[in-house]
């Protein structure tokens, strides 16, 4: 039986570069690094001062004020995002069936900021009078039931919770879902909000951040004097359709969603696979899923966290799928603009892919200066590259041993 084919019809963002699709991705082209001190909250005595904030954020018009003050900022993030997604795929006013649409939104840890506040509330009050919106407020999977309550989608409604690789997997799950039948339509991606003190404070003492208060040299994926990520927030929500569904409304599609590989380490809480091969086998997987060869692919958007062990790993399992071909791939993270967005990191990553097809141009790794040999790639070095490009691929790798590879392909309709 033929497989049915998936396309993406609309994109929504809210971005350290850009609040918005059509922003964010104007940044990312032009190179724009997103990182800067810490505003959220008062960062005195931490070690790590730098972020990748969103910045000039509001709810409204997407989110009324009653509303969000019901919402965690992820959910807020995740539910413009999708608005802004719905209303590009022509969606918004027009839905289809609601049984035959679902949603597939990640988020690696839910409502941070509002479960440090309430406890903060509880110490002080009593944990009996913290708010009755807690629980609802903070569970990871609310932003992905308030996008269906917003726009009435009855089919399945999932939250993957798979840390840094979350984004990924929602993608990859809602493609699978319509690809085998199940549904017309998915509402997918990730949000995260983790700008907090027990955000900045949890990755600082397992050692994964950035120290360094250099915007500029904070965030360099495949650099040799690269030292940790810098925690980034924000969402991306994408439209999948079934293509003929799409077509015959007349949509615009930016993409075609061929491939979708996953896989597990089985290694370490939060150290990759030093060789890499769990993130080898979901390449390999993608591609095989999308029934294309090594050769076909132009351009990877890399993990690339900017630490040492994914980078290296992440080259090594590239070099293990594409053999010779290695050298002749485009691997760039942008990462380096945007910071490590947790689990909407490979929502927004898939988003940023689906725009380099359509727009024939390849974003750069911004910030790189000094060449690693374990990162021996082309990592499109600070200055992004118009080309044609047919396929390309977008990795997202979490801790636990969590890996996603999504094969994307240029629409051509």
């Amino acid at each position: 039986m033929d497989k049915r084919r998936v396309v993406i019809t609309g994109i929504g963002a809210v971005t350290p570069v850009g609040n918005d699709a059509k922003s964010a991705w104007a940044a990312v082209r032009a190179g724009q690094c997103g990182i800067g001190p810490i505003t959220k909250f008062d960062p005195a005595g931490m070690k790590a001062s730098l972020a990748a904030e969103v910045r000039d954020f509001s709810p409204e018009p997407a989110i009324s004020k009653r509303d969000a003050r019901h919402m965690d900022l992820f959910t807020q993030y995740a539910l413009t995002a999708a608005v802004e997604a719905m209303a590009g795929a022509g969606l918004d006013k027009d839905p289809p069936d609601a049984v035959r649409c679902g949603v597939d939104v990640s988020s690696g840890i839910g409502g941070l900021s509002s479960t440090e506040s309430e406890h903060s509330k509880g110490l002080e009050r009593g944990f009996d009078k913290i708010s009755p919106y807690y629980i609802p407020i903070t569970i990871s999977n609310i932003a992905a039931a308030q996008i269906a309550i917003r726009f009435g989608l009855k089919g399945m409604c999932a939250c993957p919770v798979a840390a840094c690789a979350g984004g990924g997997n929602a993608v990859g799950d809602a493609f699978r879902h319509i690809r085998d039948g199940y549904a017309e339509v998915m509402v997918c991606g990730g949000s995260e909000a983790t700008v907090t003190p027990m955000g900045i404070g949890g990755f600082t003492s397992m050692k994964a951040l950035c120290l360094s208060d250099d915007p500029a040299r904070a965030s360099i994926p495949f650099d040799k004097e690269r030292c940790g990520f810098v925690l980034g927030e924000g969402a991306a929500i994408l439209v999948l359709e079934e293509l003929a569904h799409a077509q015959a409304r007349g949509a615009s599609i930016y993409a075609e969603l061929l491939g979708y590989g996953v896989t597990c380490d089985a290694h370490h809480i939060t150290a990759p696979a030093p060789d890499g091969s769990g993130g080898a086998r979901a390449m390999a997987e993608a591609l095989a899923d999308g029934g294309i060869t090594p050769e076909q692919v132009d351009y990877i958007n890399a993990h690339g966290t900017s630490t040492p062990l994914n980078d290296a790993g992440e080259c090594m399992a590239i070099k293990t799928v594409f053999g010779a071909h290695a050298g002749k791939l485009m691997v760039s993270s942008t990462k380096s603009m945007t910071g490590h967005m947790l689990g909407a990191a490979g929502a927004v990553e898939a988003a940023f892919t689906a725009l380099s097809l359509r727009d024939g141009f390849v974003p750069a790794t911004i910030g790189y200066r000094v060449p690693d040999e374990a990162c021996d790639l082309d990592v499109v070095p600070n200055e992004g590259r118009e080309v044609p490009i047919q396929y390309a691929l977008s990795n997202s790798l979490g801790f636990g041993g969590h890996n996603v590879a999504l094969l994307f392909k240029k629409w051509e309709g």
